[in-house]
């Protein structure tokens, strides 16, 4: 598994993924080419001497905060630890940029996700009453207090 910046080329993947995904957010294809301040990696994974993109992460960052806006792994992928390398990846590059904290919104029945986001070191910072539609739903805000880079 290599976790990389996202170009261009893999707009088609990304859309296939995220169409396999309901609870990812269902962004157009605008999204992901056309928005300053964001950090947008894919999981790529090595099948039969060829790369496949197998999920995606998409982030936003203003000064010194970050938010999770996007993340979908494909149904193939799924609990084998794509979701937590693309999460792991970004706090490393968003510390190196002193990013200070990475905050996120999950459905409240996202046991998943809740479960991966809690293991990460998230906490719960708030909750947002009716945040999701089809089916309505509260969101959890979750935060991730991110330390700078260790200097040598």
């Amino acid at each position: 598994m290599r976790i990389r910046d996202f170009t261009t080329d893999d707009l088609r993947a990304v859309l296939a993924i995220q169409s396999e995904c309901p609870q990812a957010a269902q962004w157009l294809a605008a999204d992901y080419t056309d928005t300053p301040g964001a950090l947008l990696l894919v999981a790529e994974a090595e099948v039969e001497a060829a790369s496949k993109v197998a999920g995606f992460a998409a982030f936003h960052q203003v000064i010194d905060d970050a938010d999770l806006r996007n993340l979908a792994v494909a149904p193939e992928y799924r609990r084998r630890g794509v979701a937590r390398a693309l999460i792991e990846a970004a706090c490393h590059r968003l510390r190196e940029t002193r990013t200070k904290r990475l905050f996120l919104e999950v459905r409240v029945s996202n046991e998943p996700a809740l479960l991966l986001y809690y293991s990460l070191g998230f906490v719960l910072h708030s909750r947002r009453k009716n945040y999701y539609r089809d089916p309505d739903e509260d969101a959890y805000v979750l935060c991730l207090e991110l330390s700078p880079p260790d200097r040598a």
